[in-house]
């Protein structure tokens, strides 16, 4: 983490990654330097940096940002780089992870030694994985919503959270209007939104033709789609009756207006593994291959989305999967997802294998691999450097970790809706659940005939790597409070559509 700070301004997410954290390191004090959603830096001097743990900095955060007691359970620090994402426990040492972070890449990632060598991550203040989406609709601090609104959008504009471009207006409206301030007719112009498009709407929908016609269009032209969608969106945008702030209208019911719509994609607050699955054999030789996947696990469930063509491929709440894990020592290691399905008709479990790519000793990877974001392991325990599990396994200890959680923390019944885990005792009760989502085609919904998956009835006698734990599932790892019954899982009734 030793390094020299960046340029001044707010520079992109890749370059952000490679700057430090850390702007320089004496015997007794030291600058640290913690990254916010919206890019900005919070310098921090500290005493005995090596020693300091992520509580202690996050309690130095809030106190800089004079961030309200939530924002203990709302945000966490998070080590980030372009090859690794870690979220932090409190008792983590931020500095000396971040010394040892060329271990954690050999270790968690496929990236090549030079990638490695030139990696470096930064300090971010960020979304707690294991914040409930509900509490987070109980916040009314205006900069706390700032901070997660900053987050989501985010997330939006560099598609890791896949939206319908009906979705994307809406929420790239709501980002006009805190932008902008309120709509009035005639301003802005469609041009004039053209201008900065990608930041409302993210960069697929903001391509533009280039050559011959494009040119011949020239300033006259009618404008895009994705600009005259984005203005009527704008345009009905509801002002907020009254306000919280003092000192003028305050943006906290936009912020929360984003949020909540933001709450609607089943991978809000996810944490993101990458791997591969394989394609559905194809053409008259049959060719399959695989395609990179991201892997989103969150308290709710799991998603599997496609990292190339942005859309969900398969979206499971825990009540719907078994899993498990296996990590053969000369070959890849693999997260299983066990789910119902049919075949032609015909209720069949089916299995998908998702590879994750382990680091053989003294084998150089030939790729270097994507970001990955990983959460708590164990309700006990912490991060360690060695032996490091590979990436499948955590994965399989998340899931466990989030039904774990959700179990200590609802004890008067299993979770029910998808919108978000039950709510404890005292608690206000839940909103009314949203309509489901039955758009044809949409991003969210599930894809599973892009999924090669394998199918089986009696047993799983066709799968001879994994050992059958019980007749009523081939995988023993399940939430407890099913019993065998499941739902089929189709494309267009899953998770995705609650």
């Amino acid at each position: 983490m030793d390094g020299t700070e960046g340029n001044a301004g707010q520079p992109g997410p890749a370059e952000r990654y490679h700057r430090s954290s850390v702007s320089s390191v004496g015997t007794r004090a030291a600058d640290v330097l913690v990254y916010l959603a919206d890019d900005t830096v919070v310098p921090l001097a500290v005493e005995n940096l090596p020693s300091l743990s992520a509580h202690e900095l996050h309690r130095a955060v809030r106190e800089v940002l004079q961030l309200p007691d939530i924002a203990l359970d709302a945000f966490a620090l998070w080590l980030v780089s372009p090859l690794l994402e870690v979220q932090l426990k409190p008792k983590h040492q931020p500095y000396k992870l971040g010394r040892q972070w060329p271990e954690l890449l050999l270790r968690f990632t496929d990236a090549p030694a030079d990638h490695v060598a030139m990696d470096e991550p930064s300090l971010q203040f960020r979304r707690n994985v294991f914040f409930p989406k509900r509490r987070e609709l109980q916040i009314h601090d205006e900069e706390v919503l700032r901070l997660l609104y900053e987050e989501a959008k985010g997330n939006v504009l560099a598609a890791r959270y896949p939206c319908d471009v009906e979705d994307c207006e809406a929420l790239g409206a709501l980002v006009c209007r805190v932008q902008l301030g309120p709509y009035q007719p005639g301003q802005p112009t469609a041009c004039t939104l053209r201008e900065k498009l990608d930041s409302f709407l993210p960069a697929h929908l903001c391509k533009r033709g280039h050559g011959l016609f494009a040119a011949l269009r020239g300033r006259g032209a009618k404008a895009g789609t994705g600009e005259q969608g984005l203005l009527n969106a704008y345009g009905q945008v509801k002002e907020a009756v009254g306000s919280d702030s003092e000192h003028g209208a305050s943006l906290s019911p936009h912020y929360r207006a984003y949020l909540l719509k933001s709450h609607e994609l089943p991978f809000y607050g996810c944490a993101f593994f990458h791997g591969e699955v394989d394609k559905p054999a194809q053409g008259f030789l049959h060719r399959g291959g695989r395609k990179p996947v991201a892997v989103a696990i969150s308290l709710e469930g799991v998603h599997v989305i496609d990292s190339r063509e942005k859309h969900v491929l398969l979206g499971l709440r825990f009540q719907e999967l078994s899993w498990d894990h296996t990590s053969p020592e000369e070959e890849e290691s693999v997260l299983w997802l066990e789910f119902d399905g049919d075949n032609e008709g015909t209720p069949v479990n089916k299995l998908l294998k998702i590879y994750s790519k382990q680091q053989k000793a003294g084998a150089r990877p030939s790729h270097p691999a994507h970001s990955t974001e990983y959460g708590k392991a164990r309700p006990q325990g912490g991060l360690s450097v060695a032996p490091s599990p590979p990436q499948a396994e955590l994965m399989s200890s998340l899931i466990e970790y989030c039904i774990e959680l959700n179990q200590t923390s609802e004890p008067a019944a299993p979770q029910e809706n998808v919108s978000g885990p039950t709510a404890a005792t005292g608690s206000p009760p839940p909103p009314a659940q949203r309509p489901p989502l039955r758009r044809q085609g949409s991003v969210v919904c599930s894809r599973l005939q892009h999924l090669s998956t394998i199918d089986y009835v009696e047993e799983g006698q066709q799968i001879k790597r994994v050992k059958p734990k019980r007749t009523t599932s081939f995988f023993s790892r399940q939430l407890s409070t099913v019993q065998g019954s499941y739902t089929v899982v189709q494309p267009t009734d899953s998770l995705e559509q609650g």
